[in-house]
């Protein structure tokens, strides 16, 4: 009898480092899948972000965009004097002479 409880004591313990060791494998497996979820996770989200440099780069166009159109709107209101000016002189003589 004491052979039987000794081989129930050791099967189990056999049982137990079996299902140990699954459990232990199914972990690192689990480990590995989480790692690699976080590592897209990162690239994901690094390759949404701006770098500083070219944030920088964008700024300095948007600022050139807004001196253009500063530019445009001020050569606009020139040419709108322009048209302006002669038709109130248009009924005076010239008095230039050569």
């Amino acid at each position: 009898m004491s052979s039987s409880v000794s081989f129930r004591i050791t099967r189990t313990a056999e049982d137990l480092v079996q299902t140990i060791t699954a459990l232990s494998q199914r972990l690192v497996k689990l480990e590995q899948r989480q790692e690699a979820l976080e590592f897209q996770l990162r690239q994901q989200s690094e390759s949404q972000r701006i770098p500083a440099e070219e944030m920088e780069m964008l700024d300095g166009v948007e600022q050139l965009l807004k001196q253009c159109q500063e530019l445009l709107d001020s050569s606009d209101q020139a040419e709108d004097q322009a048209r302006e000016e002669p038709q109130s002189w248009s009924g005076e003589p010239d008095t230039l002479a050569a």
